[in-house]
């Protein structure tokens, strides 16, 4: 487990192991609202994954913050993943224009523990842009996997999913 301060959360680095990923920008500031920006974390994102051999399985992005479900391969490198993957992004975001520093507050991971604990953090993800209102229906939001994962499950799959495993809504976030 890794801690540097006592203002950071403590992160589990394991190998092989599924996460979920929660990374917000500092006072929840809209700096990822532009189409651009969402872009480019999401190029970002997946770049930094493929160097180090991690899957990122689900991801969506919002205008303030962003979930992610991947695979790790070495637990040991996430620390320098997100560092990487924050300083790119923070560049960009100010290239835009000027705004004020720090960009990012922190990432938050967690493990699902089993199946249905992966699956109500899954719905949650994919739930997101509903839940924060910025669509009223799912296939709307561009900025998510929502829509390859309901091209590979189907609609009836996808649906059934977000039935059985209805925790999502309720669950509460300790970063939100």
């Amino acid at each position: 487990m890794l801690k540097k301060s006592p203002h950071s959360p403590a992160h589990l680095l394991l190998d092989q192991a599924v996460y979920f990923i929660t990374s917000a920008i500092y006072q929840k500031r809209p700096l990822l609202k532009p189409e651009t920006v969402k872009q480019h974390l999401l190029d970002t994102i997946q770049t930094c994954m493929t160097e180090k051999n991690w899957q990122l399985d689900h991801w969506v992005i919002l205008d303030n913050h962003y979930h992610l479900m991947l695979t790790s391969k070495k637990g040991d490198d996430m620390p320098g993943i997100f560092r990487k993957i924050h300083g790119l992004s923070a560049r960009f975001i100010q290239a835009q224009g000027p705004c004020e520093l720090p960009v990012w507050w922190n990432y938050w991971d967690y493990c699902p523990r089993d199946e249905k604990d992966y699956f109500i953090r899954l719905n949650y993800l994919l739930n997101n842009p509903l839940k924060h209102g910025y669509v009223t229906n799912l296939a709307d939001y561009p900025h998510s996997s929502f829509h390859s994962t309901l091209e590979t499950l189907g609609r009836n799959a996808l649906a059934k999913q977000f039935t059985q495993y209805s925790e999502y809504k309720n669950l509460r976030l300790e970063e939100d």
